[in-house]
């Protein structure tokens, strides 16, 4: 078989899934996003149960919504944040349930 016989994912669907995959190895990000798949929250509360500074929240934010991985929602002064991406979340929860089991 050569290379015609074979179909390759678009350049940019792999950059995207590499964006991603480099998002999800790091634990803050990664513990960010599990809490947010519970429960939507506000940066404080993320902040307190994560035992970090909202402004460290924040910027590990930013980077999940430029990949659209989390979104918000105004509450008044606060922003609400949550999942923005179900099938991330389940990779994830299957990483988490390999990793638990393994």
């Amino acid at each position: 078989m050569n290379a015609e016989d074979h179909s390759f994912l678009d350049p940019r669907v792999i950059e995207e899934v590499a964006r991603i995959f480099k998002a999800l190895a790091d634990p803050t990000r990664i513990k960010i996003l599990y809490l947010l798949s519970q429960e939507e929250c506000h940066v404080g509360h993320m902040a307190e149960v994560l035992g970090m500074s909202q402004s460290a929240v924040s910027h590990q934010l930013a980077l999940l919504r430029t990949l659209r991985l989390v979104k918000y929602r105004r509450e008044g002064k606060m922003l609400v944040y949550s999942c923005d991406d179900e099938h991330v979340i389940s990779l994830l929860r299957q990483a988490v349930d390999h990793a638990q089991h393994s």
